[in-house]
């Protein structure tokens, strides 16, 4: 080896992401005209209650697993974009709910 580095060069530094953090001081600026703008085509013409069965979770510790699916339902999960391992979380959350009030 003769000591040079064997890193390609990057055009732009490496940023840290943001983990969720939201900017909270441009989030209050953000008119309604631009959040629906910006807006997924799914949340378009929601009815004026569907947010009110709706329950704030805390944040819980999570823990790593190794699970086995089949393929269809990962495949069916990824394809509905980022943080889709929170949504599976979340439907595996309401089973357990559920399964609870029934007992």
């Amino acid at each position: 080896m003769n000591g040079r580095s064997t890193r390609k060069p990057t055009a732009e530094p490496r940023r840290r992401p943001s983990r969720g953090r939201a900017n909270l001081s441009k989030l209050r600026r953000v008119s309604e005209a631009e959040i629906r703008r910006t807006s997924p085509p799914e949340l378009t013409n929601l009815p004026a209650d569907f947010w009110d069965e709706a329950e704030g979770v805390a944040p819980i510790a999570k823990q790593a697993i190794s699970l086995r699916l089949d393929e269809d339902v990962l495949e069916w999960f990824r394809r509905s974009g980022p943080r889709y391992q929170t949504r599976m979380n979340a439907v595996l959350r309401m089973y357990v709910k559920r399964m609870r009030k029934h007992a």
